[in-house]
Parts: structure tokens; sequence; C-alpha cells
């Protein structure tokens, strides 16, 4: 069975990931989400040896609405895309802590409404910190919605800037791309995992040098 990996970027082992990868090929679709309860952004990427491949992205738009009529379309709006597209691997963002409880609970349904339509066809999930996010596609934690977006259209090569909820899915779909490459490089052989003892010091180092040296254009 499949392995999901719920932590976030500060409790990553990529030892524990490497083990889980080991019989995995290197080519895989991944879904990247960025739920709301207004809009949801979708980015699909194919990920191989070569690098990563922009196959679709957009914006699920569905204000003017009550909340349980938005669910059921963010819901299908995401279903009718794994349908489409087949991802093997889904990626979001995760949830962080909002002011508005009224707000963080409509955002806490989208979400699940999002992850319930993204699985169906069992596809693993992933979640992944806000700030690892940004890291991962531009070297730096506190980039901005702009930053993000102008490397995500580097990154994938992309002929127009994509628009901001598209962005930041896509955004999350290449931050998963960056994990799963630096899980791969220890499975090669002869590159054992870091001893126990030393592993939270050594991920650390490691996912950020690994990081930043892997996606810049």
């Amino acid at each position: 069975m499949a392995r999901r990996a719920n932590g976030s970027w500060r409790s990553f082992r990529p030892e524990a990931a490497a083990a889980a990868r080991v019989a995995a090929t290197p080519n895989c679709r991944v879904l990247g989400l960025d739920p709301g309860s207004l809009r949801t952004g979708f980015g699909v990427i194919d990920c191989s040896a070569q690098g990563e491949r922009h196959v679709a992205s957009g914006c699920i738009a569905v204000g003017g609405a009550g909340i349980i009529v938005r669910l059921r379309r963010i819901f299908e709006g995401i279903l009718a895309i794994v349908d489409e597209h087949r991802p093997e691997e889904i990626a979001v963002e995760r949830v962080f802590v909002h002011r508005n409880p009224d707000s963080a609970l409509k955002l806490g349904q989208a979400r699940g409404a999002a992850l319930c339509a993204a699985v169906a066809h069992g596809a693993d999930a992933h979640e992944y910190a806000p700030r690892a996010i940004k890291l991962a596609v531009s070297g730096y934690g506190a980039a901005d919605k702009a930053q993000v977006a102008q490397m995500v259209t580097i990154l994938l090569h992309l002929p127009v800037r994509p628009v901001g909820d598209a962005a930041d899915a896509l955004a999350v779909a290449l931050c998963h791309a960056q994990t799963r490459r630096l899980a791969s490089l220890l499975t090669v052989p002869g590159h054992a995992p870091p001893a126990r003892g030393a592993a939270h010091t050594g991920v650390r180092g490691g996912v950020r040098g690994g990081v930043r040296g892997g996606v810049r254009p």
C-alpha cells in the first residue's frame, strides 16, 4: 500500500521517503491543488528524469452560491480534472490557521471536497507547508505571489504567466516534484541514507541546499 506524506517540510525524512519509493519509476503525473471556498486552483505536470512539463492548469470559480453548492462544484470540477488527466500523485498546500473561524471552516470544507475528488481513483496525497512551496520554486521561503508565479513560468517554460490560483497550484506540484527528485537521489547505489542520530540536522541542510540548487533556471 502506498504511503502518504502528511508531514510538513520541517518533518520531512528523505531516507523514509526513499525507502517508500525504491520501486517507483521516475515518471509520474502530479496534480497540484490550491483549494479555496471561492476559487480552487489546479495544476497538472508530468515529472521525469529530464524535468517537469506543464500539462494543464486553471481555476475553478464557484462564487455566487451557497457553501453547499460551492462544495459540490469544487468536488465535481476536481473530479472531472482527475478523470481527464489521471494523476498518480496529489500535492496540496497545508492548511494555515485563519483568524476568522468561519473562514477557516469554509476553507477546510473546500479543501476536503477537493481532496476527496482528487483521490477518487486511488492517487497518493501529499501535503506541504506554504513556506516549503515558496522555497522549492523560488529559493526564498517568504516570496510573494508575483515572484512565485514568475518562477513557475520560468521553470515550466510557459509562454505566459499563469493567473494567481493556477500559479499557486503549479507551485505546489513543482514542490512535490522537487521532493520526489530528492528522495530518488537517495536510492542511487552507493548513496546510503544518513545515520539515524544525524537525520534531523542532515535533512534540514539537504532540503534547503537541494531545493535551491535544483530549481534555478
